[in-house]
């Protein structure tokens, strides 16, 4: 039973002890898949810029997870939600620069046209009803923004490290999505299960902001911005193969095909 849930932990299977479908699957994948997995991996990390910096944040898209080093360790993981096959998340490194508590979430034309714009045509009372105000047109089409609330798409907290990719850490209302194995749900942005206790970390030099003073910041009518000094380094990671903390071989699936696009490359005769 304990070696059971070691082997679904190393697999990033739920940890419930049964031997399912997804348990013999992993079971099954040949040795020699994992060794070209390991190989993928090792040379990926040759592209890892090298970390001088004490306290830094990796978010390992495969692994859904979020991991905080500090003083070159370790310090806190948690679990994230990174973007779908479709709307893959983007690997690359930024400097976090703001905590934004209370966001406005300006929705992206897309969305405006696929979904709001259908809605109130069906409902004139669409835009109240989901906290929602018009700032203004860009032609006939409406530029909208969801006011701060706990409805809000971004939850009640976003982390910005400014980028090309309008990529950054958020809160999110929708929690259960967190319980699920795999978590590759969103448009891209990455949403995080513990915000409180990321705007507290990265804070926790002025201690004015305590953990009450975070949590109403977390709830105001207009958003806040917060300007963090110095600048947090965030990497934006894809490994499916790696030793962790434990000293314990970890693998997961190749969520993107990225290692698929490797292999062709490394091992091509």
């Amino acid at each position: 039973f304990a070696g059971v849930k070691s082997f679904q932990h190393r697999m990033g299977l739920s940890e419930d002890g049964v031997i399912g479908k997804g348990f013999i699957q992993e079971l099954n994948v040949p040795v020699g898949e994992r060794v070209k997995q390991m190989l993928i991996n090792m040379e990926r990390l040759r592209w890892v810029p090298e970390q001088t910096d004490s306290v830094y944040i990796l978010v390992n898209i495969p692994e859904y997870r979020l991991h905080v080093y500090k003083d070159s360790a370790l310090f806190h993981s948690m679990r994230v939600i990174v973007g779908s096959a479709a709307n893959s998340t983007v690997i690359f490194n930024g400097k976090l620069k703001y905590v934004v508590f209370s966001p406005y979430w300006n929705v992206p034309v897309s969305i405006v046209k696929k979904e709001i714009m259908p809605g109130i045509k069906k409902n004139p009372n669409y835009i109240a009803q989901h906290n929602m105000e018009i700032t203004g047109y860009s032609g006939s089409v409406p530029i909208v923004r969801q006011k701060p609330g706990a409805g809000n798409s971004l939850g009640l907290v976003k982390f910005l490290f400014p980028n090309n990719y309008d990529i950054y850490l958020h809160d999110t209302p929708n929690r259960d999505l967190f319980s699920q194995s795999g978590r590759s749900l969103s448009h891209g942005c990455i949403r995080l299960s513990e915000p409180a206790w990321m705007a507290s970390f990265l804070l926790r030099k002025d201690t004015s902001y305590t953990p009450q003073k975070i949590d109403s910041l977390m709830h105001l009518t207009k958003e806040k911005w917060v300007t963090l000094t110095p600048q947090v380094p965030v990497f934006i990671g894809y490994f499916t193969a790696w030793v962790d903390n434990e000293g314990l071989l970890n693998f997961r699936k190749d969520i993107y095909g990225h290692d698929a696009k490797m292999a062709e490359k490394l091992f091509s005769k």
